[in-house]
């Protein structure tokens, strides 16, 4: 676990071998991904004119254009999440006081839509690059992270709150800074989950990508090269073809990356399985063992890692300062009034609420959107609990066995990252055509994208368990239920909890596009909090854009913290 970082050096000059033939037969692969990169890069800044038309066409001929844009945005977003989930996963772990402030931001920033989101981001990344389309693509880019980064955080998060205790003792035996603790111990401890979860991110931006790529707010509508945009287009011209051909686009784009990029990524992260002894068939990756066999690939690889190894002795562990008794007897005060600090803080802002409600937009409104809170809430824990009956029983069977786990992981991908537009043509003739209740009837859209967050999560619990407890399963004579009761639940549980919490906030999210569902002129609406959200963003009236968004933060904050949260303190305490 501890040996993460290798070099081959004679004296001190690298070795440097000569070019194979897997160099030759990665050469023209890395060229055609940097220059695609390059072109998609330079077409990001071009003059842009508020309020001018950006031209979409629905000719199948640009989709590879579109669908180069579209992937671009989404890995800039998933870089940014990923620095974002390193930063704030390892303080809110390490960190108690930080903690009691980081974990209820984190449930509001996932409850917070992307709507809500572009309302407040738009206009100040428009007037950073002025006249520049830079400012709409950084704003679309952080629409996607809004809809990465909180899974990815709470699955680092979760990792390691529940590193194994034996693994902690040899932590402080190697007497390993808090620095090396992270790069050596808690991120190799975490890699599966985490990569489990950075997939499952870019599936969920792919279920938002048509409110990030078509942005409406306060009447402006600007729409960016992309599939999303070509999504939107498509479904205002009621376009069945085109809504085939963009179905056949992503999923030609989820194969492409998932060969790429999580398919080597998946099979190098195998390494960091905690077990004693050898499991199941490993993930492979054909390009992985192509850079295996490359020398080029291998030296620079061996460079990098050699050039970390080093990074990690920058923060080591020094000799005990001389005021560190006292920082240590300060430390109940200084915890004491951080509490206190936080009470106050909680009071002047709910004392500003107040304050906003009574000018602004009044208390019968508040009861009213308290209310539809009360609908979708109903929705969002109905349609959790039934995907977590249907969907983890099936999630550990496939995490379990990696010979299927790689057949069905992309399938799964273009799954989670199917937005639930491309089903509204479905959902408005279904509903008309049998004079359905939408307020019943459209609820499964909420979960359509979102259950996909506890497949993964669980199904990535399930990979991480090791063979060891399975053979010892085996030798005890666990059978059915009994196994279930005594290994595969316990084991998968806190990833469950991660998922769920996730799917939960997803669902929030979700409900904006589920419970107004538009197909040409055809609207259908369910009564809920969503519909409430989408409806005053399009008439642009942010005071109640700003209310509805509040009134889901605070119902997530509350579901989080009277339920999750205990099940979280659960999965730490009883089966870590």
């Amino acid at each position: 676990m501890f040996e993460l970082f290798r070099q081959r050096r004679v004296g001190r000059s690298w070795l440097v071998a000569a070019p194979n033939r897997w160099d030759w037969a990665l050469l023209p692969l890395v060229l055609a991904v940097l220059a695609a990169l390059a072109f998609g890069a330079a077409q990001m800044d071009q003059p842009f004119i508020a309020g001018a038309a950006t031209p979409i066409s629905l000719s199948p001929i640009y989709l590879p254009y579109y669908l180069l844009r579209t992937i671009l945005r989404m890995f800039m977003a998933l870089a940014c999440s990923l620095l974002f989930c390193f930063a704030y996963a390892a303080i809110a772990a390490k960190y108690r006081a930080a903690e009691k402030l980081m974990i209820p931001l984190l449930d509001i920033l996932q409850s917070v839509p992307i709507l809500g989101f572009q309302a407040i981001t738009i206009a100040p990344f428009i007037a950073l690059f002025p006249g520049s389309s830079l400012g709409v693509e950084c704003a679309a880019v952080f629409a996607i992270f809004t809809s990465q980064a909180w899974n990815m955080t709470f699955s680092l998060y979760e990792s390691m709150r529940t590193v194994p205790e034996e693994l902690n003792e040899a932590a402080r035996v190697f007497r390993l800074s808090g620095w090396q603790r992270f790069w050596r111990l808690e991120l190799p401890f975490a890699t599966p989950g985490l990569l489990w979860n950075m997939m499952m991110s870019m599936s969920g931006g792919w279920f938002f990508l048509v409110a990030a790529e078509a942005i409406s707010v306060a009447g402006q509508d600007i729409k960016l090269p992309g599939i999303g945009a070509y999504i939107a287009v498509a479904i205002a011209a009621e376009s069945g073809r085109a809504i085939a051909w963009a179905i056949g686009a992503m999923l030609i784009g989820i194969m492409l990356y998932d060969q790429l990029f999580f398919r080597p990524l998946l099979a190098w992260a195998d390494k960091f399985r905690f077990e004693e002894t050898q499991g199941e068939t490993a993930q492979q990756s054909w390009l992985l063992d192509w850079g295996r066999r490359s020398s080029w690939v291998r030296a620079s690889t061996e460079r990098f890692w050699a050039m970390l190894r080093a990074a990690l002795g920058w923060f080591s562990l020094g000799p005990a300062s001389a005021a560190a008794p006292r920082l240590a007897a300060l430390g109940p005060l200084l915890a004491r009034a951080w509490e206190v600090f936080l009470v106050l803080a909680a009071l002047a802002a709910g004392w500003r609420l107040a304050v906003f409600i009574h000018v602004e937009v009044g208390w019968r409104e508040v009861v009213q959107v308290a209310g539809l809170g009360l609908l979708t809430l109903l929705r969002v824990v109905l349609l959790i609990g039934l995907a977590s009956l249907v969907w983890v029983p099936v999630a550990v069977w496939v995490g379990l066995r990696p010979r299927y786990s790689r057949r069905a992981q992309a399938w799964v991908q273009f799954l989670a990252a199917f937005p639930v537009n491309l089903i509204f043509p479905l959902a408005v003739y279904v509903l008309l055509a049998f004079k359905l209740n939408a307020n019943v009837w459209l609820s499964p859209l909420m979960i359509f994208g979102t259950q996909w967050y506890i497949v993964f999560n669980v199904a990535a619990g399930a990979s991480a368990i090791p063979n060891d407890l399975r053979l010892a399963a085996d030798s005890l004579g666990l059978r059915g239920w009994l196994r279930w009761k005594r290994v595969y639940l316990p084991a998968v549980f806190p990833s469950y909890v991660t998922g769920a919490i996730t799917a939960s906030g997803g669902s929030w999210n979700a409900s904006i596009v589920a419970e107004y569902v538009s197909w040409g002129k055809t609207t259908l609406v369910a009564d809920g909090l969503g519909s409430y959200i989408k409806q005053m963003t399009d008439a642009g009236d942010f005071h109640r854009i700003a209310l509805g968004i509040g009134m889901m933060c605070v119902f997530v904050m509350v579901l989080n913290r009277y339920f999750w949260r205990r099940l979280y303190i659960l999965a730490e305490n009883r089966v870590r």
